[in-house]
């Protein structure tokens, strides 16, 4: 039933879509080629030359965290079980309020190329090393290559002739190339452009199914299998995402992703300056409520329009070759591979710059040398993702494992990053007891939930876990001496870091201050409107 149904999408797709996608690659090719004539230092590589515009950072942070899981999962998840996992994309408002207020003034006094170089100016190499390393390795082998599989599975959803490692070869070779020729000024820019085509060909397709429903929201509601199915705020024992895991883990999972992977924040440091960083992550969390309308939505506005299809993965395939006409189709398909190559892309580059940064340091090397370590550096891990992801296929439920065990890593990162920002007393010590300890009883606790002896939701797990994180940091700061009070603050965060910025010339309808409220009501607004 399932190949059947792959073949009638494939069948759907028409010579101008294809015509439509192969545009789009040659569009992507030129970009990649005139940036890449521009492309002469190691900053240029691997911070853009640090001239990036608000908008431009904006987009590209979007871009770079929609993935072709994203689309696929967001529109199957609510079309099966319901819109609540939509709350890691709007919810992402909340920690890019926190970059843009704290940790992007500090970033930018330390002028850091990477986030691990942070945690050397505020407590020690040891701190840099363990969490770039750990950051590095999952990125390539969990991130790029996930990337580079999903994307191949979602090819041959709707190209069943085209094996999943050709796939993964050919986005992996072509993102690759122009990520090491271009660095991240091209990244960015395709990102922008991904960005603009994933929101067009989404927001059509969400216009087309509401028609489906005579553009009436009521019909929406009474088409819904359960009453839970357009509901955020789920019960404790819900497998999907349970109340405590929305509000206790959600948020520290998006401060992770959003304020220490250095595949995102790499966008925000390479900013002209930090206004323009500032107003790009909010324009980012702004961004981020996009996808709750125009691809959560659609997945439970399709239970009308195309009803009883058994699994999840096969909805957004099906409702992009059988609701869009021909054209269309090729765009929501162009965004799609969009959404795969902007992720892969960033991983690629980020990965890079903190092998450079971090373990080579490059930063005193010549800028030619710089771009030509950053060049090979990327080949190399584009080589290692491209041929660890066929393998993912053979993992089975390993690596849906892998995916959780995010959450295990993230606990002690969030733990060091705000009580390091924001306590002048933590120490060198404490971050680096934390971050091993931590993910000590973390993969422990990880263990006993897969064994079935820890009953609590992972994302639940987040928030207990860095409660934990941060009890071992105080207590080992506490118990010890810490560092020269100059240094420590160079490198906490002060209320007057935030708006030093914006104070003097911007007026009132640019200040990020008013933006960054509406923001938030925004977020709330959701939250209710969805409770």
């Amino acid at each position: 039933m399932e190949e059947e149904a792959s073949q009638a999408v494939s069948n759907a797709i028409t010579g101008l879509d294809i015509g439509v996608l192969a545009a789009y690659f040659l569009v992507i090719v030129g970009i990649g080629i005139w940036v890449s004539r521009r492309t002469e230092s190691g900053e240029d590589l691997f911070l853009a030359g640090r001239t990036l515009t608000w908008g431009v950072v904006g987009f590209s942070l979007f871009a770079s965290n929609i993935s072709s899981t994203t689309l696929i999962g967001l529109t199957g998840a609510a079309y099966t079980t319901g819109i609540a996992t939509s709350a890691y994309e709007w919810m992402a408002g909340i920690p890019l309020i926190l970059l843009a207020f704290i940790f992007a003034p500090l970033f930018f006094k330390a002028r850091v190329t990477t986030i691990p170089e942070w945690l050397e100016r505020r407590f020690d190499r040891r701190a840099r090393l363990y969490f770039s390393a750990v950051t590095i390795v999952l990125t390539v082998i969990v991130d790029t290559a996930g990337g580079l599989y999903a994307g191949g599975v979602v090819v041959k959803t709707f190209f069943p002739d085209i094996p999943i490692w050709q796939t993964c070869v050919g986005l992996g070779i072509f993102a690759g190339v122009y990520t090491a020729t271009g660095g991240l000024k091209a990244v960015v820019y395709t990102d922008v452009l991904q960005a603009v085509v994933l929101i067009l060909g989404c927001a059509a397709m969400t216009f087309i199914l509401f028609q489906g429903n005579d553009f009436s929201w009521a019909n929406v509601k009474e088409s819904m299998p359960n009453e839970n199915q357009l509901s955020l705020v789920l019960p404790r024992d819900n497998e999907t995402l349970p109340w405590t895991g929305l509000f206790f883990g959600v948020p520290l999972l998006g401060f992770w992703y959003w304020v220490t992977n250095q595949y995102i924040v790499q966008r925000v440091l390479g900013a002209r300056d930090l206004r323009e960083a500032q107003r790009g992550a909010i324009l980012g969390g702004f961004l981020k409520i996009i996808p709750m309308f125009i691809m959560v939505l659609p997945g439970a506005m399709a239970i009308s329009v195309v009803p009883d299809l058994s699994n999840a993965d096969m909805v957004f395939p099906t409702i992009t070759t059988t609701v869009l006409p021909a054209g269309l189709t090729g765009l929501v398909l162009a965004g799609l591979v969009a959404a795969i190559m902007s992720s892969v892309d960033s991983t690629l580059n980020s990965s890079s710059t903190l092998i450079g940064h971090d373990f080579m340091n490059i930063a005193d090397r010549e800028p030619t040398e710089q771009r030509r370590i950053g060049q090979i550096t990327t080949l190399v891990l584009m080589v290692i993702a491209i041929l660890w992801a066929p393998f993912i296929d053979d993992m089975g439920g390993l690596w849906d494992y892998l995916q959780q065990a995010f959450s295990v890593l993230v606990p002690p990162v969030v733990a060091i990053f705000i009580l390091g920002a924001l306590w002048k007393r933590g120490t060198d010590t404490a971050a680096f007891t934390t971050l091993w300890a931590g993910h000590g009883i973390a993969i422990a606790v990880f263990i006993a939930t897969q064994l079935g002896y820890w009953p609590i939701h992972f994302t639940a797990n987040v928030g207990l876990m860095t409660l934990v994180s941060c009890v071992i940091f105080a207590a080992v700061s506490l118990a010890g001496s810490h560092g020269s009070q100059e240094e420590v603050e160079g490198a906490t965060w002060t209320r007057e870091m935030a708006t030093d910025a914006l104070r003097d010339d911007a007026p009132i309808y640019a200040r990020v201050t008013l933006w960054a409220v509406l923001l938030g009501v925004a977020m709330l607004a959701i939250l209710v409107l969805f409770w």
